[in-house]
C-alpha cells in the first residue's frame, strides 16, 4: 500500500534545476489586489495580513505562495489578499481558537493515519493545518489540461505493454522496465479489461518552481490515497472559514466523486444485473483504513476484505447472510500482489482466490486493472515525453523534473558526477528501499552510492532536484512557511475521458524534515481550486457555488453528505459486518448494563469485565466503521460514558428496517438484555448458541451457493 510521503527540498542551491527544459506556461496572476470594495489603484493594507505577511519569508530559493511572482514585502497574490481580507478584525487568539477546533474536530470525528497500526496501540489523530492552498484559476487549467493528456497517454501505455508491445519493439520503452518490473503481470498480457479501460483513477504529484511552474514528480496508479482524507479536510477548513469559502468561490468535488461512480456502474460487466461495486481494502489494521471505511460509506459502495469474497464459475460473489450475491467492479485499495494467492503471492491472506480469472474473463472491472504498478516507476517519467509524442502528437503540456534511468549507459555516465545535485530513487520500488537526497550524503556517502549505481544501475533512476514552494501557516504566533508538495487526481468522467478533481491533497513537510511524511511530523492542508470570477466582488454571493442553506455549519453540505446510491444498488452487509453488527448490538447493551449497575450501587462490580467489553465494542465498531454515521463513531469513543452509550443504543435502533445486518445488531442487543435476567437467562445463551451455530459459522465454505 502506498504511503504518503516524497521526497522534498531543504535550502535553495544555484544550478540545480539548470537542465530542466525551457517550458511555456501560463504566467501567475499579479501579485497584487485590492480589498473588497476598495477602488484599484489605491494602496493595499488589511487588518490582518499587512503586519504578518511582512513578516512572512521563505527560504532562499523557493517560491512564495503567498506573494507569487513579485514577492514584495507585505504584498499577496489576489486569491491570498482576498482569503486574509474575508478574516478582517481576525486577532491571533481568533486563529489559535480555530485552530484547537479543528484538532478537536479531527479527534471527534476519528480521523487516523497509522503505519501498520497495533491493535492495542493509540491511533494517530490526521494532521490538518488550518490554512488552504489556494490555486487561481488560470494556473489550475494548466494543471488540469497537463494531467488530462497524461492519463491519454498513460492509458496508451497500459493498452501497449500488455498487448502488441510496439513500444518496446519501436525502441520507445526499454524491456528491463516493462518486463524486469516486478509489477508487470504476464498473466494480464492479451487481457482486455471489462468496461474497456485499463485505468480509472491515477494521483499525480506535483511541485512549484521558483518561475511559479509546475512538474510532475510523480504518478501513483495502483492504489492513490488521499481521495478520502482531501475530503476530510475540506469539510473541517471549510466551516472554519466560510466567508473566505463562499468569497473565493471555491470549486466543488461532490460531483467528480460522483461521475466516478457512475462510470465504474456503467462499465461494469452487469449481464442484465442492477451493478454492484465494492470497495476493497485490506483491512483495519492498513494504515489508511480510515479512508477506506470514509470513501465506501461516501460513494455508497460496499466495504470488503479478501475473506468477504469468493469467485465461482468465473465470476465473484459477497458472501452474505442471504447466500452468494454477485459483485459486479471492485474499487480496490489494495496492491496488486496481494489480489490473488493462487496467481500472485502465495502467501497473501488479504486477496481473492482466482479473481485474476474473473478479470481475464472479463467478468470483473477492476479500479485500476492489475498491473498498473509498471506506470508507478519513477524511470518512465523520462520516457514519456517521447511516448506522447508518439502515441498523441503532442508536446507534454505538464512537464516531468528530468528523470535518467540509470540503467542506459549514456544517462549513468552523465548522472554520477552529478548525484550531490540530485534525489536517487528505486527504479522498481522494492520493499525496504528509499528515495536518498544526493545533496545529505557526505563525500563517502555518494562513492558508495556511485559504487552501487555502477553495479546495479537498472535498479535505480535519478531525478533532478527541486525546491518545493512553500505556503503560510499558522504556528500559534505568526505565519510560517512550509513546504508543500500537491497531489492531484484524475478520474473517469464516464464519457470516454477523463476528469480531474478540482482540488487535491496537499502534503506539508515538517518544520525541521526533508521529507513530506505523516510520521515524521508532516502534516496536510485543504486545496482550494478557485473560481474564475473569485477576485470580483459582487455584494452577494450568486452562481453554481452558492448554498441554498445559510451560515457556517450548512457550509459544503452538498460536499460531506454521503452519495445517493442508485436503486437496487445500496451496500449490502458481508457475512463478517453483520457478524460484527450482532457482537456489537451485545457489547454496547453489556456496556450499558455495567454503567447502569455502577451508577445505581456506587461501585464497579467487575473492573476487568468492563474492561473487556469496552475494548471488544471498539473493535466490532472499527470493523463496520463504513456503516456509521461520524455522530455514532464520536459516541462509541467516548466509551464508558452512559448518556452518549445511552445515546447511540436509541441512534442504532432506528436502523433496524434498513437490512439484516442492522436487524442482527438489534438481536444482539436482545439477547443481552435477557442475559441480564436471571430467570430467563439460560433461554439467552441458547439462542445467542443457535444464531452463531447457523449464520456465522465459516468453516464450511460450501453453504454460500449460487443463488441459495
Amino acid at each position: 500500500m502506498e504511503r504518503l510521503f516524497e521526497p522534498l527540498s531543504g535550502a535553495a542551491r544555484q544550478g540545480a534545476l539548470a537542465a530542466l527544459p525551457q517550458v511555456t506556461q501560463v504566467p501567475l496572476a499579479p501579485p497584487f489586489s485590492p480589498p473588497l470594495g476598495q477602488p484599484p489603484g489605491q494602496p493595499f493594507a488589511q487588518p490582518f495580513a499587512q503586519p504578518f505577511a511582512q513578516q512572512f519569508a521563505v527560504a532562499p530559493g523557493h517560491f512564495d505562495e503567498l506573494r507569487g511572482l513579485a514577492a514584495q514585502p507585505g504584498g499577496a497574490t489576489p486569491g491570498w489578499s482576498r482569503f486574509f481580507d474575508s478574516l478582517g478584525q481576525t486577532s491571533p487568539g481568533d486563529l489559535n481558537q480555530r485552530s484547537q477546533l479543528l484538532a478537536r474536530q479531527v479527534r471527534d470525528n476519528g480521523i487516523t493515519y497509522n503505519v501498520y497500526a497495533d491493535a492495542s496501540g493509540p491511533q494517530r489523530p490526521w494532521s490538518v493545518d488550518l490554512f488552504p492552498l489556494l490555486i487561481e484559476p488560470e494556473a489550475w487549467r494548466r494543471i488540469e489540461s497537463g494531467v488530462v493528456q497524461r492519463m491519454r497517454v498513460l492509458e496508451s501505455v497500459m493498452a501497449d505493454i500488455y498487448g502488441p508491445q510496439r513500444l518496446i519493439a519501436g525502441n520507445l520503452l526499454p524491456p528491463a522496465l516493462v518486463h524486469g518490473h516486478p509489477g508487470y503481470l504476464r498473466s494480464m498480457r492479451g487481457a482486455t479489461p471489462a468496461g474497456g479501460r485499463f485505468l480509472h483513477i491515477a494521483a499525480f504529484d506535483l511541485a512549484r518552481d521558483t518561475e511559479g511552474l509546475w512538474w510532475v514528480v510523480s504518478q501513483r496508479t495502483q492504489a492513490p490515497s488521499g481521495l478520502g482524507y482531501l475530503l476530510e479536510n475540506r469539510s473541517l477548513v471549510s466551516r472554519l472559514f466560510p466567508e473566505a469559502y463562499r468569497a473565493l468561490r471555491v470549486q466543488r468535488l461532490a460531483a467528480s466523486y460522483r461521475t466516478l461512480v457512475d462510470s465504474l456502474r456503467a462499465r461494469a460487466p452487469t449481464r442484465g444485473e442492477e451493478p454492484r461495486i465494492a470497495l476493497l481494502t485490506p483491512g483495519p489494521y492498513n494504515e489508511t483504513y480510515f479512508e477506506h471505511a470514509y470513501l465506501a460509506r461516501y460513494l455508497g459502495l460496499t466495504l470488503v476484505e479478501g475473506g468477504d469474497l469468493t469467485v465461482r464459475g468465473e465470476r465473484l460473489y459477497l458472501k452474505t447472510l442471504r447466500g452468494l450475491e454477485p459483485v459486479h467492479g471492485l474499487l480496490k485499495r489494495l496492491d496488486d500482489e496481494f489480489l490473488d494467492p493462487l496467481e500472485l503471492r502465495a502467501d497473501s491472506q488479504l486477496g481473492v482466490p482466482g479473481l485474476m480469472q474473473a478479470v481475464r474473463a472479463g467478468n470483473l472491472l477492476v479500479a485500476n486493472a492489475p498491473g498498473s504498478a509498471v506506470l508507478e516507476s519513477p524511470a518512465l517519467l523520462g520516457f514519456l515525453p517521447a511516448l506522447s509524442e508518439h502515441l498523441l502528437g503532442e508536446t507534454l503540456s505538464l512537464p516531468s523534473l528530468p528523470t535518467w534511468w540509470c540503467g542506459e549507459r549514456a544517462a549513468l555516465e552523465s548522472v554520477l558526477p552529478e548525484l550531490a545535485r540530485n534525489v536517487i530513487k528505486p527504479t522498481y520500488g522494492a520493499p525496504g528501499s528509499t528515495t536518498v537526497l544526493g545533496r545529505a550524503l557526505t563525500r563517502r556517502g555518494l562513492d558508495e552510492w556511485a559504487g552501487r549505481l555502477t553495479r546495479e544501475p537498472d535498479d535505480y533512476t535519478v531525478q533532478a532536484y527541486l525546491p518545493l514552494s512553500q505556503m503560510p501557516t499558522w504556528d500559534g504566533r505568526r505565519l510560517a512557511p512550509r513546504s508543500l508538495l500537491l497531489r492531484v487526481f484524475a478520474m473517469t468522467d464516464g464519457a470516454g475521458g477523463w476528469q480531474v478533481l478540482p482540488g487535491g491533497l496537499t502534503r506539508l513537510a515538517g518544520a525541521s524534515e526533508q521529507i513530506a511524511s505523516m510520521q515524521r511530523g508532516g502534516s496536510s492542508v485543504d486545496t482550494w481550486v478557485l473560481g474564475e470570477d473569485f477576485s470580483v466582488d459582487t455584494g452577494a454571493e450568486s452562481g453554481p457555488n452558492t448554498e441554498d442553506e445559510a451560515g457556517p455549519a450548512a457550509l459544503g453540505h452538498e460536499e460531506i453528505e454521503a452519495l445517493s446510491p442508485a436503486p437496487g444498488t445500496a451496500p449490502v452487509p458481508s457475512s463478517r459486518a453483520a457478524e460484527n453488527l450482532f457482537w456489537l448490538g451485545r457489547y454496547l447493551e453489556r456496556l450499558a448494563h455495567r454503567l447502569r449497575q455502577a451508577r445505581t450501587t456506587g461501585t464497579v462490580v467487575d473492573e476487568d469485565a468492563q474492561r473487556h467489553d469496552l475494548v471488544a465494542m471498539r473493535q466490532a465498531a472499527s470493523a463496520v466503521r463504513d456503516r456509521l454515521s461520524p455522530v455514532q463513531w464520536q459516541r462509541i469513543q467516548k466509551g464508558e460514558d452512559l448518556p452518549s452509550l445511552e445515546d447511540l443504543i436509541r441512534d442504532l435502533a432506528g436502523r433496524q428496517d434498513e437490512d439484516e445486518g442492522w436487524r442482527l445488531l438489534a438481536t444482539g442487543q436482545a439477547i443481552e438484555r435477557m442475559a441480564s435476567q436471571p430467570d430467563i437467562a439460560h433461554l439467552a445463551w441458547r439462542l445467542s448458541d443457535d444464531l452463531s451455530t447457523r449464520l456465522f459459522t465459516h468453516s464450511d465454505d460450501a453453504r454460500y451457493r449460487v443463488g441459495a
